[in-house]
């Protein structure tokens, strides 16, 4: 009885030191996590630690770290990282998808010993899973689900236990918020880094534009561009062709944005190169029409305006490539639109532009706008309208190119009452004076 007392008493014993050795073993795997992360690591570098400590202590072939990127995606996780000691290193997709969605639905631990009989993951036991047991645990920030840590393939018989589960949740908890703060930084650092490029792109685009109007005797001119974003798709441009001829330009290219400046800058300059080739506008907005075919995309194009002042004999010759009309303004005379020319720039690779030469002499005023100024909209969602930037430009036709381009531009930012600026709005005022 004694030595039956004196056994129980030593299998007590025995059992109270693995539960103690196991404690200090699990407090001692929490401490070097906790002191191996901390907030100053890339997330990978924080994620790499983590799952390398996880395998080695919990005896594990195989672990990764799945981050939710959007929940509503058709596969909403992205495997940030997958750490193993075996060449069993990709999760069959048919797994991969059950085991996201079920993590997403439930937001608790999931722990499997048998995946090839367990009911939840029908469908992916005929394939040669390298997979046979699984711990799954997510990863909670103040409620909210932002990825899961799993482990596969304990090596140790009887596979994974309800302490398992309880130390990978531990470590979840513990390692979350590390985990989302790193990967705010690195969300941080990348906006920064974008809003600098951007920033360095507006600057280049801000240089290529013409710093001042072109001194042209006989001649009032000024131009601007307020691009909706950062950098614009919107350009405008002068070159001087010889000693009586000048040469200007509108073009407003799809969409917005770095996009849209990129495929700018490459149609300003085709133009320069053009403009000195060509020997009339129509010439030389066919030639930029066959280039921007060539070097762009089926779905981007741009409308174009393209004319050359002839101070010697007092004309304006023009060609429009699809863009708004401009307007041209003679003394007692209503508005006249400049429509003469054709499609817009990149549509057909082989396309004879027309051309129109006008007279321009003392009195008249010639505007060209890009399509942001009349489809400025208020908060009713009005447009700003040709008709109303017609009436401004009557009002004010007897100032200056410069104050009446600021006073359209002011028309229009009163018109909005600070709503968003929709489109790049450029401007471009030729006046020859009484």
């Amino acid at each position: 009885m004694a030595i039956q007392s004196f056994d129980s008493d030593v299998e007590r014993l025995r059992q109270e030191n693995i539960r103690l050795r196991r404690a200090v073993e699990e407090l001692s795997l929490l401490n070097e996590i906790a002191t191996a992360i901390n907030s100053s690591m890339t997330l990978d570098r924080i994620l790499n630690l983590m799952l390398q400590k996880c395998l080695k202590a919990m005896q594990l072939e195989q672990g990764a770290v799945l981050l939710l990127d959007k929940p509503e995606a058709e596969n909403p996780f992205k495997t940030k990282v997958r750490r193993g000691d075996t060449d069993s290193d990709i999760l069959p997709y048919r797994l991969d998808t059950q085991l996201t969605g079920w993590m997403i639905r439930h937001q608790q631990p999931l722990l499997v010993n048998d995946l090839a009989a367990d009911p939840r993951f029908r469908g992916v036991e005929g394939e040669d899973l390298p997979i046979k047991t699984l711990l799954a645990v997510p990863l909670l920030v103040k409620g909210r689900m932002m990825g899961v840590l799993t482990m596969f393939n304990k090596r140790k018989d009887g596979g994974f236990t309800d302490e398992d589960q309880r130390l990978l949740t531990i470590i979840a908890m513990q390692s979350a918020q590390v985990i989302e703060n790193a990967r705010l930084l690195e969300e941080e650092k990348a906006l920064f880094r974008m809003q600098e490029e951007l920033r360095l792109a507006a600057h280049i685009q801000n240089n290529l534009l013409p710093e001042k109007a072109p001194c042209f005797p006989g001649y009032d001119i000024a131009g601007k561009s307020v691009p909706a974003k950062q950098v614009g798709g919107d350009y405008f441009d002068f070159m001087l062709l010889d000693g009586h001829r000048l040469a200007f330009c509108l073009g407003d290219i799809t969409g917005k944005g770095m996009p849209a400046a990129l495929l700018m800058s490459n149609l300003q300059a085709t133009i320069r190169g053009q403009a000195v080739l060509s020997e009339s506008a129509g010439d030389c907005v066919k030639r930029a029409n066959l280039m921007l075919y060539h070097s762009t995309t089926a779905e981007k194009f741009a409308t174009f305006f393209y004319g050359i002042l002839d101070r010697e004999h007092q004309t304006l010759s023009y060609s429009n490539a699809g863009h708004n009309y401009p307007l041209l303004f003679r003394p007692n005379e209503p508005p006249r639109h400049l429509k003469t020319g054709g499609l817009v720039l990149g549509c057909l690779e082989e396309y004879d532009f027309e051309e129109e030469t006008l007279p321009f002499r003392a009195g008249d005023l010639l505007v060209i706008f890009s399509d942001g100024i009349p489809d400025a909209q208020n908060r009713h969602e009005q447009e700003f309208g040709e008709e109303h930037l017609a009436e401004v430009i009557r009002r004010h036709r007897q100032e200056t190119a410069t104050r009446l381009l600021e006073q359209i531009l002011f028309s229009v930012s009163d018109f909005a009452a600070g709503c968003p600026q929709l489109d790049d709005m450029t401007l471009l005022v030729i006046r020859c004076p009484q």
